[in-house]
């Protein structure tokens, strides 16, 4: 992993860029000493919010088996009208 200054990565951000996205190198962009983003491939992002979909049915797994359920009359109502339209 490379620890990369605002500034520096504002100079050679193809380079930077490249790295991530052919090299599969993670980048971590830091602004005045003090870690602040990341730049990692297309492929690393895809991942990533494949593992979070996968905690998110986690979770709703646990809630469904804990008792905790949505009656399907209100799932199509809040697919209509949208969820902060029921009270």
């Amino acid at each position: 992993m490379t620890i990369v200054g605002i500034g520096e990565l504002r100079n050679a951000l193809s380079n930077y860029l490249n790295r991530a996205a052919f090299g599969h190198e993670r980048i971590i962009v830091t602004s005045r000493g003090k870690p602040k983003a990341a730049v990692i491939s297309i492929e690393d992002l895809r991942l990533l919010q494949d593992l979070e979909d996968a905690q998110a049915a986690r979770e709703a797994v646990e809630a469904y088996r804990g008792g905790e359920a949505v009656a399907w009359e209100d799932v199509k109502a809040d697919l209509a009208t949208g969820p902060d339209s029921r009270s």
